[in-house]
């Protein structure tokens, strides 16, 4: 089945998106389209990045009318903050959220990989491989949100929340859905936007854009076994991507190669957060020597 490959960035990223294309063209295999989703004034930017395989997509494409960017008066105009009548001031992140998100109702391939733009592919890996006997492989570390963190119960909570679970969030731990590259059925996410627009009684951006606590990722997983019982889904605790989420704040070369030395059989990228602060060339070396 064709995949659609989805990525949401923005202008400071831009490298580091530029690698992971980079990556995706050397060892990336099988039928699949790539799809970079970015903010209007980012567009022209970004087309250095377009081929025959990958389409730059303006976030007007996605976003409702109401919702608009604009210099945010907090960093001096340094970052950005959308606002609209029917949301809370969102940062970048969470709108890249959204963007993802609203790719459900605008893509014909079967299934959404989603690559964040920090990421590079190390091992040659098909899409057709997310798929065991017509069931896509959906990520979950069971029981792995426990009361001490606090961020990720609140997006559970309100998860729960958008998708109408009468009997509540249930009792912790909670099972996590979190990495930087995963698979979704397209037709599942279309049923997930679906389910918080009859639970809500309005557009599904609407509803998710009342409060910054957003997580595509719980959104997608919950929806996925708590309403659908993992339907056309099969369970897989193995992260495709290993993440560097936190640094020790003196960011060394040698230290980098041993994370990657660290990486599993089964995993084919890494994704390191751009604010820990490693030299991208040095990334780039490593990935693509």
């Amino acid at each position: 089945m064709r995949t659609a490959v989805v990525t949401a960035s923005y202008a400071a990223d831009f490298e580091r998106c530029r690698l992971l294309c980079d990556s995706m063209d050397m060892r990336l295999k099988g039928d699949w389209s790539h799809y970079i989703l970015v903010e209007q004034r980012d567009v022209a930017r970004f087309k250095a990045l377009q081929s025959a395989r990958r389409r730059i997509v303006d976030e007007r494409e996605i976003l409702p009318d109401w919702l608009r960017p604009f210099p945010d008066p907090l960093t001096l105009g340094k970052r950005r903050v959308w606002l609209g009548p029917h949301a809370v001031p969102l940062r970048g992140w969470h709108v890249q959220q959204l963007r993802r998100l609203g790719m459900g109702r605008l893509l014909d391939e079967a299934v959404i990989f989603s690559a964040d733009s920090d990421v590079a592919l190390l091992r040659e890996f098909d899409p057709a491989d997310l798929w065991e006997d017509g069931r896509l492989r959906l990520y979950r570390r069971d029981d792995a949100i426990t009361a001490s963190m606090a961020e990720h119960v609140r997006w559970v909570k309100r998860t729960d929340a958008l998708l109408g679970h009468e009997d509540g969030t249930g009792s912790q731990p909670y099972h996590d859905y979190i990495n930087t590259l995963i698979g979704w059925r397209t037709d599942a996410l279309a049923a997930l936007l679906d389910r918080i627009e009859k639970v809500s009684g309005v557009n599904w951006m609407r509803a998710i854009a009342r409060n910054r606590a957003i997580s595509e990722c719980t959104l997608y997983g919950r929806f996925v076994d708590g309403l659908l019982n993992a339907e056309g889904h099969v369970h897989c605790a193995e992260a495709l991507c290993h993440v560097m989420w936190l640094g020790n704040g003196r960011p060394d070369r040698n230290d980098l190669q041993s994370f990657i030395r660290n990486m599993e059989p089964h995993q084919i990228g890494i994704g390191i957060q751009s604010f820990i602060g490693y030299d991208l060339n040095d990334i780039r070396q490593i990935v693509l020597p």
